[in-house]
């Protein structure tokens, strides 16, 4: 799951490490989450430590049973750090932050090998795992997960408080599949 909106989701600025707030709709959509998934119980709950991830784990009905696992941080946005990708664009001209990651911050190999730690993590785990995460690392850890390089996570985006489910074909862990992806309705599962 992706966190619920914040300002700088609304304004599209790169928010990797900074720890702010959700907003008030954001925390609305966190709740909308809650009753997507009322019905399936979890055996693990995983929630980046940032407050976003945190506050939409709370709204969510989830967070007494939820573990902090730093792996599930958004990407290292170094120098882009509250910068829009047209300020970015200007003295970085074709830039692409899964191409060429950020100066200061995490490379695309970097978050790769954050990705797949943490696929071997989950990989281990049995049951429902539930994971609060972040919109540029939660694609990047998608395209992990059905082995596809990180540049193409580019192609996977992700709303605000928005649902995915990763898994395996037939219950066979050699055959991992997107089941769902970036799902925002209130259809319960």
């Amino acid at each position: 799951m992706r966190h619920g909106e914040t300002l700088w989701s609304l304004s599209g600025q790169h928010s990797g490490r900074a720890d702010i707030a959700l907003t008030e709709n954001g925390m609305s959509e966190a709740k909308q989450l809650a009753k997507q998934v009322d019905r399936i119980p979890f055996q693990h709950i995983l929630v980046s430590p940032l407050r976003r991830a945190k506050e939409t784990c709370v709204a969510a009905g989830m967070w007494e049973e939820a573990v902090l696992e730093p792996d599930l941080m958004e990407w290292d946005n170094g120098e882009f750090e509250g910068k829009t990708r047209f300020e970015i664009e200007r003295s970085h001209p074709g830039w692409n932050l899964f191409r060429d990651g950020c100066p200061g911050g995490e490379s695309p190999g970097e978050i790769t090998d954050r990705a797949d730690r943490l696929k071997s993590k989950l990989e281990k785990l049995q049951g429902n795992i539930a994971v609060f995460t972040h919109g540029h690392f939660g694609r990047v850890l998608g395209a992990r997960w059905i082995g596809l390089y990180v540049e193409f996570a580019e192609r996977l985006l992700l709303n605000t408080a928005s649902l995915s489910i990763l898994g395996y074909q037939h219950d066979n862990a050699t055959q991992q599949v997107i089941a769902l992806w970036n799902s925002r309705s209130s259809e319960r599962l």
